[in-house]
């Protein structure tokens, strides 16, 4: 590896203690905060089907949501060095995650779906083609061990 280095830090503090702490699965709650330095706390919990708050973010929600921003930051990037002028971007993202049978489970697949609309006079063409170079840029897609698609759609003005 070359180039620079960056560091990131988080604290992750469990907030759902109701008394007895983890005396009994069902005797605490799943929820947590997420905190960084300067930036504002991020509620978390774990998924619902597993005891979590639905109204909370769980990890698999920020896995898929971390795919997507990433991708899009790069192909905002890409588009205004390359001349192409997006005017809105809204990515509905997906992710499969299968548990096993054991209690474990993983990600499988991960589908982005940016819809991306130009301003007047854009090349639609090379929009498109951007989105491969984003892919391949992404920090996060190439940092996990499960395939990334990405189904665009452009929209000019």
């Amino acid at each position: 590896m070359s180039g620079r280095e960056h560091q990131y830090g988080t604290t992750v503090t469990w907030t759902g203690n109701q008394g007895t702490g983890t005396s009994g699965y069902k005797a605490y709650s799943r929820d947590l905060e997420i905190t960084a330095p300067g930036k504002p706390p991020i509620p978390g919990s774990s998924d619902p089907a597993f005891r979590g708050d639905p109204t909370r973010y769980n990890p698999e929600d920020m896995l898929v949501a971390s795919l997507s921003a990433c991708h899009m930051l790069w192909y905002l990037h890409l588009c205004a060095v390359n001349g192409v002028s997006v005017t809105a971007y809204t990515d509905d993202a997906g992710g499969t995650m299968a548990e096993e049978s054991h209690g474990g489970g993983r990600f499988t697949d991960v589908v982005l779906r940016p819809q991306v609309t130009l301003a007047p006079g854009s090349d639609s063409t090379k929009a498109m083609g951007l989105h491969h170079e984003a892919h391949e840029k992404c920090f996060i897609a190439n940092s996990v061990n499960f395939p990334v698609r990405v189904e665009a759609r452009i929209t000019v003005g």
